[in-house]
């Protein structure tokens, strides 16, 4: 008798191990630490590759424990997308989460970007569709009519937020994201302080996107606007060396020359009057706001101050403007003439 009580105790003691182990299985720490953290399923995975993804990127060391929690859950229909799955994730928390598409948006962030290729190369980067996908949407002006867009404003729509999306999406609903903030920020009030300057929204980021260009001083962006709009009043070319950079796609050129004046380009406002087809980038909010709250002035030129300040001097007629343009080009001549000067000791 007291044998049979023993092996009992023996037997409840391993089945008692045996249901501690399976739970500890299922509701222990399983998942590994992986170098990205992120588990990225995409469109089209049958379960058969997500199991061996989840082996082959080392989020689990094995499957049959992942094979019996799917059973049970009931985990059937692969729903594709980026997952947080940290270090120590369990695997009921795993496979309820695949089940429940519980996947986390991508911070899309849009800071300065310059060209549209640009853009699609950053949605390339950051979502499952590739960058060929992306430019295909931002170039077709079929797509973008519905926006009121076309290939060469398409960036304007484009603000420098940050934009919360799910990693498996289309370009086109990013886009949508990107033009509902574009909507919200034209509210009453600045649409109305733009037609007070008989200017369109587009014309107003147009303008804002040649002066981020052109200056990083805050106080010196009104007064760059109204330089601008007095040329476009009296039928001036604009004469903005950004928009040179940006019809060569040289944004890292530090002097405009006269050769590069000559570029057959709707962007080289030295030869064409007017604003040219689009922003040249996507300029800050604040710089939107220095246009639409631009001063009247008679100011007619700008150039750099000549102690290098970063600041800029502006008059209103060309025997002033000369002035300051060569106080600023002999000072510039001289800083060159001393650091080649300094070059030639080393």
């Amino acid at each position: 008798m007291a044998k049979k009580k023993k092996t009992g105790l023996y037997i409840g003691i391993v089945l008692l191990a045996a249901v501690l182990f399976t739970v500890y299985q299922f509701l222990g720490p399983v998942t590994h630490k992986t170098e990205k953290g992120f588990l990225y399923i995409r469109t089209g995975t049958t379960m058969n590759a997500l199991r061996k993804q989840l082996v082959s990127e080392k989020f689990l060391s094995g499957l049959t424990w992942f094979d019996l929690a799917s059973r049970a859950i009931g985990f059937k229909e692969i729903k594709p997308g980026k997952y947080r799955v940290p270090r120590g994730t369990s695997i009921i928390n795993l496979v309820r989460r695949l089940k429940n598409g519980t996947q986390i948006p991508v911070d899309f962030v849009v800071t300065k970007i310059r060209t549209k290729e640009m853009l699609a190369g950053r949605m390339g980067r950051a979502f499952e569709y590739d960058s060929l996908r992306a430019i295909q949407f931002l170039s077709n002006n079929d797509s973008l009519r519905s926006y009121g867009l076309d290939s060469n404003t398409v960036m304007a729509a484009v603000l420098p937020l940050n934009y919360a999306i799910k990693w498996n999406t289309a370009p086109e609903d990013l886009f949508d994201k990107f033009y509902e903030a574009y909507k919200r920020f034209w509210n009453e009030d600045r649409l109305k302080k733009a037609a007070d300057k008989r200017l369109t929204p587009l014309q107003v980021i147009t303008i804002a996107s040649i002066i981020d260009e052109e200056t990083n001083i805050t106080a010196d962006k009104s007064k760059i606007a109204s330089v601008y709009m007095n040329r476009l009043e009296k039928g001036m070319p604009l004469q903005a060396d950004p928009t040179i950079k940006f019809a060569l796609k040289d944004f890292g050129l530090k002097r405009i020359l006269l050769q590069h004046l000559n570029i057959i380009s709707p962007y080289n406002t030295y030869r064409n009057k007017g604003l040219p087809p689009g922003p040249i980038c996507t300029p800050q909010l604040a710089t939107v706001d220095a246009v639409l709250d631009a001063p009247q002035t008679d100011y007619i030129y700008f150039v750099a101050n000549s102690n290098f300040d970063g600041t800029s001097v502006f008059s209103s007629d060309y025997a002033t403007h000369k002035k300051y343009a060569k106080m600023y080009q002999d000072a510039l001549d001289a800083q060159i003439k001393i650091r080649d000067s300094l070059n030639a000791l080393k």
